[in-house]
């Protein structure tokens, strides 16, 4: 994990650095390379969540990953013939994602609905429903903590029904990860260096 003090880096330095490890996370997480996923997503949090120290931002972020290994868990749970059964998957039981997740909002102060709201947006996503409606809205309350700005989006009169930028740039990042190609991994990297960008300018 980086040492800030040691490195005077402008905010998009940053910020890049931020949309870099995090997809070096969910990458790591595909090659179910745990202790890097934690190392990679742990950065990122002790940057966007300014308010909690690096030992505490490790433990948000190991709770993020064994969500993610949880989330493995059950779908090899409802495996039949080496392909997932979507009907079954959706009716299995997700407690145990849904605790990690809750954990790690507690770990960082969320609102507790995060975790109800990862866990839908996991599961569909998982058997082709909607997931990028409540994934966008976990990601509002995660930019709430991360900017302590509990009225995120702050969006004009016009427009209210959506998420916010970030959340929606977030999505877009879940979607470009989907494609598995180094492009669009570089995509990704690219689509998330305005949202971290946003929450780096909030902390100011």
């Amino acid at each position: 994990m980086r040492d800030l003090e040691s490195q005077d880096w402008t905010r998009h330095e940053t910020a890049q650095h931020m949309a870099e490890q995090i997809c070096l996370g969910f990458q790591a997480h595909d090659r179910k390379q745990r202790d890097e996923a934690i190392e990679a997503f742990g950065t990122v949090d002790s940057l966007q969540f300014s308010h909690i120290d690096i030992e505490t931002a490790t433990h948000a972020a190991t709770a993020y990953v064994e969500a993610l290994w949880a989330k493995d868990d059950t779908e090899v749970n409802q495996m039949a013939d080496g392909e997932i059964d979507p009907d079954k998957l959706a009716d299995a039981d997700w407690e145990s994602v849904r605790e990690k997740f809750r954990e790690r909002a507690s770990i960082v102060g969320m609102n507790p609905r995060y975790a109800e709201l990862s866990t839908t947006a996991w599961r569909n996503h998982k058997t082709g429903r909607d997931y990028w409606t409540p994934i966008q809205r976990a990601q509002a309350i995660e930019l709430r903590a991360a900017m302590s700005d509990g009225e995120y989006p702050r969006k004009p009169r016009y427009g209210q029904s959506g998420f916010g930028p970030e959340a929606a740039r977030y999505a877009l990042a879940v979607e470009l990860h989907d494609m598995h190609t180094d492009r669009h991994w570089q995509q990704a990297t690219d689509v998330m260096v305005p949202y971290f960008k946003s929450i780096l300018e909030a902390h100011d």
